[in-house]
Order: structure tokens, then sequence, then C-alpha cells
């Protein structure tokens, strides 16, 4: 060791570290070493003898490593920028999903900037406050919610500005003002550096970006930069979607205007084969029921023609129509009330109306004119309403039904002329001549040799005239001699089915008038020439009994005979008076004590006064009959003379007549 050279004993103390610091150094920038560990080996250097003489040296070739280094660093981070960049372009021109795209631009400009937190705001156009919309990193739910206003905090700097802005120390920074909100939300967040960009788009900002941290923090030039551009990149996506909602905003309204084109050129053309196939069917002469079939299955739905009366005179269903409401119709049905206001509606517009919904099924009405007449009305039974054309098809659908109704009604009028002409000859005092006559009612299967009855009935509402329709519509009265005539209704039949059809009148008038009728039947008669006197009689008969207050019932000729001839010039009052006179007292305590004293004496008159026969008539013991008789005699006095009885009876018979007790025929 003594025999070295002092310059070789001088190069053996240098520390190898000191000796070998290029090499090392180019190794450590090959590897990209870390700041510190530079730092470390600057500080050792450094730390080498004055008297060293490479020390000089080899602390600039340390100083000038770490500049290379932190070059190198700020070139690896432009490229991570640039990449940042071109990937955030490339999303921009592959995805369609504009809140994807946003929260793809919000990480990568977190994980680009090294920061805690980011996040992105929109503009609200009413309101003018900018709502957050994208969070990443963020620890408090309220940072997700935060809404910031165009005056205040960095969004007030940045709107005023249009330019990107930073601060270390965002709630001690007093160079904007501040929002109390949003303090107290970065407080919990913890966010102490901030920095945001705006969202230019047009010349409009639409929007922020931010990025912070948790700790103060200078951002650089750079940083900013890419965040203005991701800022960009953000605001082109909000404007592209913008631009893609129109567009497919646009190409949605064009394929809605297009298939409305195509559905309005179907109905068009629906309309058009439904029309001509209605004219068809109305040409060949179809019948109401092959009508309501066909506009049922045009319509997909059930159809009721309905006479002016309300009655249901055709219907059909479209194949597979599922509904129960036209099964269920009736003229006095639930919804008899909605459909009478929908036709008056329907007659005032001269279109169609609602009727009525119910159980899914809507119920609309068509008033059916001919004229200034009304024929009749069609309903249409559908689960839904109809409109546009189909609804036009509907209502020309009616004029149809109005054709064929005008046409029955024609029709029926011819058949039934000479029908009329036979009972005006028969019932009229210059019959003409009698061999006309016979022929007349051959044609209807009447024998004039035969006895015959005369029937006269009248009714206030709906009137003769209707009732003669109705029953002439009516299968079971179709081969029957009937018409109105004066005002009444005329009916002559072979004695022998008399009392058969009055009964099937009856249930007919009590059906469609309720109480507002009245009839008188004729006894058999040999020859028609004693038609006219007997119906002038039956007449005088109706008189008497609507004089009488008699609400409905058909009593027969030899009943009426006696009163029509004595009370035909009596008005009502003073048949009033005549009976309250009569059998007043007995009346009015059979109304105050509810006492069957006028019913009693009336059988018992009836029984040529055997008081046996009235108790079995009457159902009630022999001795209550006398009772009863006894208590008459009370009221009424002393009535065993035979003048005094017939008055009685008389006015009994009248009472029985106008209280609706007895309806008989004899």
């Amino acid at each position: 060791m003594s025999s070295l050279a002092p310059e070789a004993r001088r190069m053996q103390a240098v520390p190898p570290q000191a000796a070998d610091i290029a090499p090392d150094l180019l190794a450590m920038l090959h590897r990209s070493a870390g700041a510190d560990e530079f730092a470390s080996r600057l500080l050792k250097v450094e730390a080498l003898p004055d008297a060293w003489p490479g020390k000089p040296g080899a602390v600039e070739q340390v100083r000038m490593a770490m500049a290379l280094r932190n070059r190198q660093e700020l070139h690896e981070q432009r490229e991570r920028g640039m990449l940042a960049v071109i990937e955030s372009a490339q999303d921009l021109s592959s995805r369609r999903d504009l809140q994807g795209l946003l929260e793809a631009i919000a990480q990568r400009a977190r994980k680009l900037m090294g920061a805690h937190l980011c996040w992105l705001t929109l503009v609200d156009a009413q309101s003018g406050e900018f709502h957050v919309v994208v969070a990443d990193g963020a620890i408090s739910q309220r940072t997700g919610r935060m809404t910031a206003g165009r005056k205040l905090g960095v969004a007030g700097v940045v709107m005023a500005t249009r330019l990107p802005f930073a601060t270390p120390d965002y709630l001690h920074d007093t160079r904007f003002v501040h929002d109390p909100a949003l303090d107290d939300t970065f407080r919990d967040e913890g966010v102490a550096a901030l920095v945001g960009a705006p969202l230019i788009c047009e010349d409009r900002v639409v929007g922020l970006l931010f990025v912070a941290d948790r700790y103060h923090r200078t951002h650089t030039a750079l940083n900013v930069s890419i965040l203005c551009t991701l800022a960009t990149h953000a605001a082109l996506a909000i404007e592209n979607a913008r631009a893609f909602a129109e567009a497919r905003s646009a190409l949605a309204d064009a394929d809605a205007a297009r298939a409305a084109l195509e559905r309005h050129a179907r109905e068009v053309q629906g309309a058009a084969e439904a029309h001509e196939q209605l004219t068809s069917l109305l040409a060949r002469g179809a019948s109401l029921g092959e009508l309501c079939a066909s506009i049922a299955q045009l319509l997909h739905g059930s159809v009721l023609v309905l006479d002016e009366a309300g009655d249901a005179i055709a219907s059909a269903s479209a194949p597979g129509y599922a509904g129960s409401l036209a099964q269920a119709y009736s003229p006095s049905g639930p919804h008899s009330a909605d459909i009478a206001r929908a036709l008056r509606e329907s007659r005032q517009a001269g279109r169609s109306a609602l009727a009525f919904e119910e159980a899914g099924e809507r119920c609309r009405a068509i008033a059916v004119i001919g004229g200034n007449e009304l024929l009749g009305a069609v309903l249409l039974l559908r689960h839904e309403d109809l409109s546009g054309i189909s609804l036009r098809t509907f209502e020309r659908s009616s004029s149809v039904i109005g054709v064929v109704l005008l046409s029955h009604e024609r029709m029926e009028a011819e058949k039934h002329r000479d029908l009329s002409a036979l009972l005006r000859t028969l019932v009229s005092p210059r019959q003409g001549e009698p061999r006309l006559a016979r022929e007349r009612a051959e044609r209807f299967g009447l024998d004039l040799s035969l006895p015959m009855s005369l029937l006269v009935a009248q009714t206030t509402q709906p009137g003769a005239a209707f009732w003669a329709r109705r029953l002439r519509s009516d299968p079971a009265w179709q081969q029957q001699v009937l018409d109105e005539v004066d005002g009444v209704l005329v009916l002559v039949c072979a004695a022998p089915r008399a009392h058969e059809l009055v009964e099937k009148f009856s249930a007919f008038a009590r059906r469609e008038s309720g109480q507002a009728w009245q009839g008188v039947l004729s006894r058999p008669v040999a020859a028609a020439a004693e038609f006219p006197p007997l119906y002038a009689a039956l007449r005088r008969g109706l008189s008497v009994l609507e004089r009488l207050g008699m609400r409905s019932g058909i009593v027969g000729q030899n009943e009426m005979a006696l009163y029509s001839v004595l009370f035909e010039t009596h008005d009502q009052a003073s048949l009033a008076a005549f009976l309250d006179a009569t059998i007043g007292a007995v009346t009015a305590h059979d109304r105050r004590k509810g006492s069957e004293l006028a019913s009693t004496l009336l059988a018992y008159f009836d029984c040529n006064q055997n008081a046996k026969l009235t108790a079995a008539r009457m159902g009630i013991h022999v001795n209550t009959v006398r009772q009863r008789l006894n208590s008459v005699e009370e009221l009424l006095g002393h009535w065993g003379n035979a003048s005094r009885a017939l008055e009685i009876h008389m006015a009994l018979r009248l009472w029985s007549l106008g209280a609706g007790n007895v309806s008989s025929v004899e």
C-alpha cells in the first residue's frame, strides 16, 4: 500500500458513485427512474468533499440528467394528453350514447390530470343554472347533485370570461363570489384546488368541466390546455347529440307522416270499397240484415237498426267481435236516455254522436231521416270509437239504411193501400159495390159471408197510425185486416177469433202504451151492411169510456150499448156528478175505510141479487155479503124497488169502467 503513488491513492479514495456517475445517470434515464431517485443522487454528489476535483462536473452531470428526466416526463405527459385527446375524439366519432361519452371524458380528464375528482355540468335553458350530469371520484352524494348559478363561484368567472380558471385553494379564494351551498359541498368533499374549463358550442357556453384535488395544487398550462381540449370534445359531443336527436326526431316525424299518408290512403281506399259495396248491395235490393252484416264487418263492431219507436228491426255483428251490449239492447233499457240524447244531437248536427260507454264498448248513434220525418236510427257498438274516414263510412251507411227504410215504407204503403180502402169502405155509410168489397176482402183472407167482429181502439200516444204500422210489422199480425181510420185503430176479424185477438191486442197495448188506451169490441154481425152503424156505435162507446176516465181495457159492445145511448152527450163533469149522487156515499166509504162495499153490491146485482152466488164469485162467506149489503143500505137508503136498483146498478157499472176495475168482453 505504501508503494502506491499519491495520485493512485487519491483516486482510490473517490466514492464509486462519483467515479462512475455518467454511466449510472444514463442507466437511470434509460429505466425512467423517478424524481426522488435523481434528487437522492444529487444530494450524494453534492456531499462529496470540495477538494475532489471532479465534484463540480459530477454535480453538473446529475443536474443535466435531472433536466433530461423532467423534459422526458413532460414529453410523456404530452403524449398521454395527446392519447387522451385522440381516444376522446375516437369515442366522439363512435359513440351515440351521450351520457356514456360524457362519463368517459370525465374519467379521462381525472386520470390525465392526476386529480382526485372530476365533474361535468350542463346549463338548464329555463333556469340558467348549471347542473351536474357526470361526476367521477366523488365521495359525497351531494357532489353529483350540485347546482351552480351563472354568477357565483368558478362558474361565474368562466361564464364571464369564457376562459378556463384555476384556483389552488378554492374555499379561501377571494377573486369570485362564493356560493354557500357549493362551499358546504366542497367542505364535505374536501376540495382544495380546482380548475374549470368552459364547454363552448357555437359561441354559447353550454356547460363546464371541472377537476379538483383534496390538496393545494397549481396546474400547469399544459394540463389546463388538455382540459380545455376535453371540454371542447364534450361540447361537440353535446352538439352532435342534439343534432342527432333532431335528425332522429325529424326522421321519426317523416316516418309518422309517411305512415299517416299510407294509413289515410288505405282509409280512402277502404271508404271507396265500402261505398261501392254498400251501393252494390242497395242496387240488388239487399235486406236490412244483409246491409247490417256488411256495415258491421266493415267497421268491426255490432250494428243495430231501430225503427222510429226505438225497437230493433235488424242487427248484425262482425265475425269474431266480442261484445254483449247489442244482444242486451232494449228500447226501455238503462241507456235509452243516452241514446235519445245522442239522436237529438245527431238530428241537429246531421252527424253521428257518441251515446254511452259501458264494459269496454262504445255506442255511436245516428238518426235516419227521410225528408222531414224520422225513419229510425243506426247504432254502432265498438271497443274503440271511430275517427276520420271510418266515421264518414258509418255516417254514409245511415243514408243507405234510410233509402232501404224509405223503400220499405213505400212498399208497406202500397201493400196496405187496398187494405185501408177496404176498411174505409166497410165502415163508410156509402159502402159502394158489395161485390168489389167481397173481392177485396177475399184478397186478405176475409170471408164477409161469415159472422164478423169489429174492434175499435184509440190511444193518445203514440197514435193509431203508429199502432197499425207496428202491428203490421209483427209476423203474428201480418194476416189480419187492420189499419188506422179517422184517428182510431180498426180491426175486422172472423167472429170466432175475436176473443183471441182481443187478448193479443191487449198485451200489445199494455206493452206499447201502458195505461193510456181504450177499446170496444162489437157483437158478431152477419152482413157487411151492418158495419157502418156498428162502427158509429163503437166510436160513441169510445167517447163514453174516455169521459169516464177509463185508462186501459177493451169493453164489449153489449155492455156499452145502454151507456152510450144514455151518456154519449154528457161530459165528464156531468157523469161524475151522476155517479156521486147515486153511489158517492158508498165509494167514499170504501176509500175512507178500505172496504169493498161497491164491488160487493155490483157483484150482487150481476148475480141477479143472489147472496150465495155473490159470495161464491167473490170468495167470501154469505154472511159477509149480507153484512156488506146492510152497510150499503145504511149509506144509500132503501134501494129495493126496480127503478132505484136499475139506477144504482148502472152507476156501479159506469164506476167499474172508469175505475178500471172491470175490463170485460161479452
